[in-house]
């Protein structure tokens, strides 16, 4: 039987929107919450006033992973480290972003953000490359490359595997003391007194499986990405186009919702996300209605959702 992990492992939608914001949607941003550790996706305009109408622990975001440098994805970062700064912060803010960036935020930081209490430490990604970027105790952030208009990557989150769990039963009934179940739940067999070993299959219970999360935003139709993103558990995938206007989403570097769908369904990925919509649209009912005909497990992202994974 698959365990059911308790450890924290969800997705706050920030924004979903295209291009510009509307009254309906906001531009992208999304904060992923791994272990009580929180990450930023993207900051569109407007993402620090949406943390805290979503309830998120402002001062508590360790770091941001810019997916590439248009506007409805990045011009929210100055404003939220400005603030970051009139609130006092001392936690060190990173950043990760195209190399292009980082020469801009520069400029910016040093015309608005005077005498910040913290550093800003900018790490340039290469949006062409399946990479290690970030890396701690319990997660590991890689890079997706995608195809659009400009360089563009996604991000994959996979939480890493925990140890297992003692099999209390078993390590009473072989007498071994509490100083020795670390060294279990590292992997070690008991020997008996008699000689005997007890395999550590026998003494322990495995540990949930750990748990994968990838965001693809914003992209063209790329099969490239499938094996990148096999058997994830949540796939955030645009959809900035009805089926109708796929001429047009190739030509914008954009996505259908049933290509979407057909991506999620080919990588065997446990749960779609859409979102990324034009502003065309007055609802995500059409969007969503067709991502679902090619693969039924589809939700649509709206702002203040929290998905677990």
């Amino acid at each position: 039987m698959e365990k059911t992990p308790k450890t924290k492992f969800e997705v706050t939608v920030l924004g979903c929107g295209s291009a510009t914001p509307t009254p309906r949607h906001n531009p992208s941003a999304q904060i992923v919450n791994i272990h009580d550790k929180l990450s930023l996706i993207d900051c569109g305009e407007g993402t620090q006033l949406q943390m805290r109408t979503c309830r998120q622990k402002f001062m508590a975001l360790r770091n941001v992973f810019i997916s590439h440098l248009h506007g409805d994805h990045c011009l929210g970062l100055v404003g939220l480290i400005s603030s970051y700064g009139l609130l006092g912060r001392t936690m060190d803010f990173h950043v990760y972003a195209h190399a292009e960036l980082q020469p801009l935020l520069e400029a910016q930081l040093k015309l608005f953000c005077h005498a910040l209490d913290f550093e800003v430490v900018f790490h340039a990604v290469d949006p062409g490359s399946h990479a290690l970027i970030y890396e701690d105790r319990s997660m590991e952030v890689w890079t997706l490359p995608l195809k659009h208009s400009m360089p563009c990557n996604g991000f994959l989150f996979k939480e890493k595997p925990a140890l297992p769990h003692i099999n209390r039963e078993m390590t009473d009934a072989y007498g071994i003391p509490v100083c020795y179940l670390n060294n279990i739940k590292a992997g070690e067999n008991w020997v008996m007194p008699d000689g005997r070993v007890i395999p550590n299959a026998r003494l322990t219970k495995p540990a949930a499986a750990p748990r994968c999360y990838a965001y693809c935003s914003d992209t063209a139709y790329c099969p490239t990405l499938i094996p990148l993103i096999k058997g994830v558990d949540l796939l955030y995938h645009e959809t900035t186009y009805d089926n109708s206007k796929e001429k047009k989403a190739t030509v914008h570097g954009h996505s259908t919702a049933g290509q979407a769908g057909s991506i999620a369904k080919q990588a065997g990925v446990r749960r779609l996300m859409i979102g990324h919509y034009s502003a065309s649209y007055d609802d995500a009912s059409l969007l969503l209605r067709q991502a679902r005909e090619v693969f039924p497990n589809t939700i649509a992202a709206n702002e203040g959702l929290t998905v677990k994974v």
